[in-house]
């Protein structure tokens, strides 16, 4: 079990599945890399992943490495793997979760433990490797500035970046901070603020940014005491309880939501749950008001797709979401105990299991997906797994890919912007390219490399898909570009 539930007091749950999933023609699994100890082991939590703007994933391991505090690793769409940053507890140690791309192209991200204060840290560092601690936490009295961060950055539209602290605060029980790409910090809400904890506490995932301009976000609870909230908060702190877990009769809604949201359509957020419904974990629905819908239940009737998701899902370039369950499936090799799934999900909430872990020998292929996956710009999912794979008897985890067959596009980096500024463009063959525009409008832009271009706002542009046309074919963004 991820060390991430043993420190909020999860109990072990195993859910073991007899029934036959079918995979879909056009999909094909590839593991591209097996951890071993020396070069990170026991990547965890969500978004483990994140493509950088030379085109290779960068990720985190909790543990291993140089010093057994864990790594920040580069790995190519090929499987090449280099170790970049090898943790050390003055630097902070065991990053739970995995890196933000920022607007200036370098990476941001947490450790949960280590640090000036052994408390954890907020970190960046460039795809060469050059390593910069932001921030220790527990620099305050009583750690009210929070401690031991558990989920991923985010940068939002105004440029900073907003995380959140599963301890420390006023009340001991987890903060929002926000941070300038410099590292200084503010503490902008400490949880377990109300009567009886009402607006929750202990979160462990991160937040996403509405198109209201407010985030939102969820907390995990305690399992036994707190069943876990959804809340939305405004940039400047006010904060905003939408829906409190366990509200149904047997919680047949869920609880513990410790995977985080995913933005869906029509102002909708999408989530996990990790215990309640059949005991598996749920799948919800949630309005920016918080009209709460429950989608799906795992194990019910049997476990085929999986169960006990921890991570948040991605919505992809065909409208659907992808995600992982921890345990589950069928790919239990040689009777052994099934080892999670990774699914997909219509926004009506129709799920199907894409891949069973664990149905190669010694399960090679990797075992108990904790963090999700990632939609590379070739339109291919790239994930890791926290045990499995082929070194130390499969005890260290694996890098993979899942193809379904879905066409390349571009990324945008910021997703907003005003006429006259520049906006990265991140692609796979983009070297040839002929035209760029926005929403129609052509652009002026310099292709600085096969995975980037550089291109100006133009005048007129409206909000709307960026192009790009290239010798083989026509590249379409998967966000719309705002124009401010």
């Amino acid at each position: 079990m991820v060390r991430r539930n043993w420190l909020r007091g999860f109990p072990p749950v195993f859910a073991l599945c007899a029934a036959t999933a079918i995979m879909a023609p056009a999909q094909t699994f590839t593991s591209l890399f097996s951890f071993d100890g020396t070069n990170g082991q026991w990547p965890i939590y969500s978004g483990s992943l994140v493509q950088g703007l030379n085109g290779e994933l960068y990720g985190t391991t909790f543990e291993g490495g140089k010093y057994k505090c864990g790594t920040v690793f580069e790995v190519t769409r090929g499987g090449t793997l280099t170790t970049l940053h090898n943790f050390y507890n003055p630097d902070g140690c065991s990053p739970y979760t995995g890196l933000v791309l920022g607007t200036n192209g370098n990476f941001y991200g947490t450790a949960n433990g280590g640090g000036a204060n052994i408390s954890g840290t907020v970190f960046e560092i460039t795809a060469a490797g050059a390593f910069t601690t932001l921030y220790n936490f527990c620099m305050q009295t009583n750690c009210s500035d929070g401690a031991n961060p558990a989920g991923p950055l985010m940068q939002a539209a105004n440029g900073y970046f907003y995380g959140t602290t599963e301890r420390g605060g006023a009340n001991g029980d987890g903060t929002i901070f926000r941070m300038t790409p410099g590292g200084a910090l503010t503490t902008l809400y400490s949880f377990c603020n109300l009567a009886n904890c009402a607006d929750g506490q202990g979160p462990v995932a991160g937040l996403v940014q509405g198109a209201d301009g407010n985030l939102y976000g969820t907390t995990s609870g305690n399992y036994g005491q707190s069943p876990g909230t959804v809340f939305k908060m405004t940039p400047a702190g006010v904060l905003t309880t939408l829906y409190t877990f366990c509200s149904q009769t047997g919680c047949t809604d869920g609880e513990q939501p410790s995977g985080g949201l995913a933005a869906g359509p029509e102002s909708t957020f999408y989530g996990t749950t990790y215990h309640g419904g059949a005991g598996f974990g749920t799948i919800f629905k949630i309005t920016e008001g918080g009209t709460f819908t429950n989608l799906y239940t795992f194990c019910d009737p049997a476990c085929s797709t999986g169960g006990t998701p921890q991570a948040a899902f991605v919505r992809a370039t065909d409208g659907n979401f992808y995600g992982t369950a921890y345990e589950g499936g069928v790919g239990a090799y040689e009777g052994g105990t099934a080892g999670g799934t990774v699914f997909q999900l219509t926004p009506e909430g129709t799920l199907s299991d894409l891949y069973n872990f664990c149905s190669q020998a010694s399960c090679s292929d990797g075992k108990n997906p904790a963090a999700g996956v990632i939609q590379d710009t070739d339109g291919s999912f790239y994930g890791t797994t926290y045990e499995g794979g082929t070194s130390n008897n499969g005890a260290d985890g694996t890098v993979f890919r899942l193809s379904m067959g879905l066409a390349p596009f571009v990324k945008l980096l910021p997703s907003g912007g005003a006429v006259g500024a520049t906006i990265d463009i991140l692609g796979s063959n983009l070297t040839g390219a002929t035209s760029v525009t926005f929403n129609g409008t052509a652009a002026t832009f310099t292709v600085v490399s096969a995975s980037l271009i550089t291109a100006t706002v133009p005048t007129g542009a409206t909000t709307g898909t960026v192009k790009v046309v290239t010798p083989s074919r026509t590249l379409k963004s998967n966000t719309s570009f705002t124009v401010h």
